[in-house]
């Protein structure tokens, strides 16, 4: 009988020193099928935004231009995606979107790859000039790649013809003499030069600038992060948290398999070989965007004729949520000390 009481006392003094469970908090997050989505699903699967009081629901969006009007309609309250023209645009009608965070940064291995009946006869990227160059959307930041590349060669998109299609189509298209060259990316790019469809000439990572070069990000509606604004920065706890793990595993960290597992559970890739195949694209630990990358794209953009006005850059990004993460998390832990891969630090 004292066994008993003494352990409901104990278990009574347990609960009153947790405190009362935070409310959960819906998201909604939309975000691309792909391996560069993992840390959402680790800040669920590993129970991170739930002990922030978040309840998330993840949707796939299939393009940027879905996911900015689900964002600025309030559909979606978070996105994950493309810093591309969509969101630019958006900023210049006055829809409420503001960029919050780092999700894809250098190194991204982006491949600028030329169909193998080619080979010999297009040995570097000025060689293009007349041929058709395939990007799966002229807003795309694909074209904004493509366009920095030619400008390394002192030519611009008007000296090739851009051929817009969607990437899974582009291998069949080199195959069959529909495209001469593509901007390809992760794991086509690799499958491609495996398969002997083509050959490289040249990398984003290599020439594209300035660097680091943040391609993705997560965006928000703030509208709604206004009228939530803890719930927001809870949010971003929980999201560093799994961008942290994300980044040991990236450097061959302990929990590499874990994070591995999470991705194939949730249909982010169909096999261990594939992952470990392709690059893990990097991204910052304290999720900071390199804003000179973000404001170089609006510049080409609004010089391409794709954007009419410019966004000053305080309307373009805020660093609000991940500031109050970073505090509540302390200082990023060590990444493995034998790893030299750049990026995710």
């Amino acid at each position: 009988m004292f066994r008993r009481v003494a352990s409901s006392v104990l278990i009574g003094v347990a609960l009153a020193l947790a405190g009362p469970a935070l409310a959960q908090t819906k998201i909604n997050i939309g975000t691309v099928q792909s391996f560069g989505a993992v840390g959402t699903y680790i800040a669920r699967d590993k129970g991170y935004f739930k002990e922030e009081g978040i309840e998330v629901d993840i949707s796939f969006v299939n393009s940027a231009a879905n996911a900015v009007a689900l964002l600025g309609q309030g559909q979606l309250q978070v996105v994950e995606g493309g810093v591309a023209v969509g969101f630019f645009n958006a900023l210049e009608k006055g829809l409420p979107m503001i960029m919050t965070s780092d999700r894809v940064s250098t190194p991204i291995g982006h491949l600028l790859l030329v169909r193998s009946e080619l080979k010999g006869k297009i040995t570097k990227v000025s060689d293009l000039k007349g041929k058709n160059v395939g990007s799966n959307s002229i807003a795309a930041v694909t074209t904004y790649e493509l366009g920095k590349i030619l400008a390394k060669s002192g030519m611009t998109l008007q000296d090739v013809e851009v051929k817009t299609m969607g990437f899974p189509q582009m291998s069949p298209a080199l195959r069959n003499g529909a495209l001469d060259a593509t901007l390809q990316i992760p794991p086509f790019a690799a499958e491609i030069v495996e398969q002997g469809i083509g050959f490289p000439i040249a990398s984003v990572d290599d020439l594209a600038e300035p660097t680091p070069m943040t391609i993705a990000a997560s965006f928000v509606n703030t509208d709604w992060a206004a009228k939530n604004k803890d719930a927001m920065r809870r949010f971003f706890v929980a999201y560093l948290r799994a961008t942290r793990d994300y980044c040991l595993a990236y450097h061959g960290g302990p929990n590499r398999r874990e994070v591995i597992d999470i991705a194939l559970k949730n249909g982010l890739d169909n096999s261990i070989e594939s992952i470990e195949k392709n690059i893990w694209t990097g991204r910052s630990m304290r999720g900071e965007a390199n804003m000179a990358s973000v404001m170089d794209q609006q510049d080409w953009y609004l010089k391409s004729g794709m954007v009419e006005k410019a966004a000053p850059a305080e309307r373009v990004y805020t660093t609000e949520y991940i500031d109050y993460a970073n505090q509540k998390l302390g200082p990023p832990p060590a990444v493995n000390p034998a790893s030299k891969l750049v990026g995710c630090r």
